[in-house]
């Protein structure tokens, strides 16, 4: 017959279970359930046996608690495979990563980084992941939205918290920040300034961040009965090389921009470059506005006016809906938690003479 080791055994302690019950003068039952704050153990007996544990360095063997509680604390990260290398290179997303670490963390929580499979491996590959490491949850990052294997996780019933990530399943949720709003601040903004001529270097508009971003810069323009040539438009891939490729080929138009909102910090310093190597100055001839508020924003000279986004808050909301989602039954997909953005006005931008 099989059996379930205790969760309390020796955990390459010199001292187990048994040592603390003969020390105490009680049951390994009664050291079980003090261990477990179970009720029926006076507070007396709970309090000396714990002080016990920890004089003697007593750790408790966690994989047979797993077994015992048939729950693991852990959460799985998927980072999308195809992007890590590059995502390695992105503040935005790896203070997002932290972000969302810290609120696991708080949330007493395990992190456990997964990667997407790769072409060779079953579509099922994620989920039997999921299943067999017993992680309680998954929360995903910037991942494409047409993944199958992800669009099969999120068909099951394992609770899912995507993070810019469309997601649909009995069990999902999405988490983003309100980025069309913000793109329609930094439009507003510009507009406040004097500038009419309105350009943008949206992301990959495959990822939604990037689509919502535009739709608000467009929102925005229409709005504000801006006219937007569709060669004010141009597609970044949220880097600097990017940003500069796209600040170059708008800076040559005939009815060039006197102003850019970019759809990532690091794509609008990439804009500055541009207009520094076409011998114009940031603001004078060329205002830029970027998105995200990574650290170099306000490093660079001049400063970056920019949308920041509030990665704690994103980390926290999504820690929070997943286990909203853990705690409750399946029935339909939760409601998007969206976190607010604000205008951070730096010296990149200011009021035409």
């Amino acid at each position: 017959m099989s059996t379930v080791p205790c969760p309390f055994a020796q955990n390459g302690s010199a001292v187990n279970i048994r040592e603390l019950a003969r020390r105490s003068g009680v049951s390994t039952a009664t050291v079980s359930r003090a261990l477990n704050d179970r009720a029926e153990v006076s507070e007396a007996t709970r309090a000396k046996i714990r002080a016990l544990a920890s004089e003697l360095g007593y750790a408790p063997n966690e994989p047979a608690r797993t077994l015992v509680r048939r729950r693991s604390d852990t959460i799985g990260l998927i980072w999308d495979s195809g992007q890590e290398a590059r995502g390695l290179h992105n503040p935005y997303l790896l203070g997002l990563l932290s972000a969302v670490r810290t609120a696991l963390s708080e949330a007493d929580y395990h992190l456990m980084l997964l990667n997407t499979p790769g072409a060779e491996e079953q579509d099922t590959a994620l989920l039997q992941a999921v299943r067999r490491h017993n992680l309680e949850g998954v929360i995903v990052l910037t991942t494409p939205p047409d993944d199958r294997c992800l669009r099969l996780l999120a068909g099951s019933t394992v609770p899912c918290a995507g993070i810019d990530t469309a997601f649909t399943g009995p069990r999902t949720v999405r988490v983003s920040s309100d980025n069309a709003a913000g793109a329609e601040l930094a439009v507003q903004h510009l507009y406040e300034q004097g500038h009419r001529r309105i350009a943008t270097v949206t992301g990959p508009l495959h990822l939604p961040p990037a689509a919502e971003r535009l739709a608000g810069y467009l929102r925005a323009c229409t709005r504000l009965g801006l006219a937007v040539p569709p060669e004010y438009v141009t597609e970044g891939d949220f880097f600097l090389a990017s940003g500069q490729s796209a600040g170059k080929r708008l800076l040559a138009l005939a009815d060039r921009p006197t102003a850019i909102f970019a759809a990532g910090d690091q794509m609008a310093i990439g804009a500055m470059h541009a207009a520094a190597d076409a011998g114009l100055s940031v603001p004078g001839d060329l205002a830029v506005v970027g998105f995200d508020d990574i650290d170099a924003a306000s490093l660079v000279r001049p400063a970056l006016s920019t949308v920041a986004q509030d990665q704690r808050g994103l980390g926290e909301a999504a820690v929070a809906s997943l286990r909203g989602l853990i705690d409750a039954a399946p029935v339909e997909p939760a409601q998007p938690r969206i976190v607010p953005t604000r205008l951070v006005v730096r010296g990149s931008s200011r009021p035409r003479g």
